[in-house]
């Protein structure tokens, strides 16, 4: 099976980036599923319910979120669809699900979304802990767990990985909006990469204006962020797996 995760959507441009180039990555490689992180389509922070659409109707399976999960109100419309997570280890009364499980060519699927503690500034209840819950309730029930950890530090979601090596197929990282270098398998099985990277404008500090982002750093002064204009790139991550195994037996990161 062929599992296709995509960076997080930056802007309107990325959705367009999206609808132009996914379709043309499930046919070029014979994708099954796609997991694609939307919390930063609306304007770079939150999703509404018409970019929600159309990130389904580009080809998306599931959309998972993040830190800026209830960004656009809007999103209080939709969080309850089947086809939208957001993290699992926000707090129990929060709207929405933090997992889901689909079927897909004869195989369960489950899509986990967690989001970090270090320097997110987000309340949040430890997702270790509440991944290992999780998972101890999935296990027997589904044929594959893909967890989505959408997190800044690098040290932490290498950590978590290794804390779910054996118990997951695969654990890649959002938010950072750079993908990685460091795909990998680790030694029980699961399949790894810190972040995936994004879809969005490719002039850019990670998706916003440089001149906006520059005055922030250098004058420490607030300034408005905005998307910024011009080409658009899509970051993505294939995993293939043996569906008799049910381990990732290939990592293949797609840029285009």
């Amino acid at each position: 099976m062929n599992i296709l995760a995509v960076g997080d959507i930056v802007g309107k441009g990325g959705v367009d980036k999206l609808k132009i180039e996914l379709p043309k990555l499930k046919e070029e490689y014979k994708i099954d599923f796609v997991i694609v992180n939307g919390e930063n389509s609306a304007d770079g922070m939150g999703l509404t319910e018409k970019l929600y659409k159309e990130i389904l109707e580009a080809g998306a399976n599931v959309v998972t979120m993040g830190n800026h999960t209830w960004a656009k109100k809007d999103i209080f419309n939709f969080i309850d669809d089947d086809k939208i997570i957001r993290p699992a280890n926000y707090p129990e009364n929060n709207p929405g699900v933090g997992y889901r499980v689909f079927d897909c060519n004869g195989k369960k699927i489950a899509v986990i979304n967690l989001i970090g503690r270090v320097t997110m500034n987000v309340l949040s209840e430890n997702p270790f802990g509440v991944a290992k819950y999780i998972v101890a309730g999935l296990r027997g029930t589904v044929d594959y767990i893909f967890v989505d950890f959408h997190g800044e530090a690098t040290a932490e979601k290498i950590a978590f990985a290794h804390y779910m090596d054996g118990k997951v197929t695969c654990v890649f990282g959002t938010h950072t909006h750079v993908q990685t270098a460091d795909e990998q398998i680790l030694p029980n099985g699961t399949a790894f990469i810190s972040d995936i990277g994004m879809t969005g404008p490719i002039n850019s500090v990670i998706g916003m204006e440089i001149e906006a982002s520059i005055k922030r750093f250098e004058t420490s002064l607030p300034e408005k962020y905005k998307i910024a204009d011009g080409k658009q790139k899509l970051n993505s991550v294939l995993f293939c797996t043996n569906d008799e195994t049910k381990l990732v037996e290939k990592i293949v990161r797609i840029n285009k």
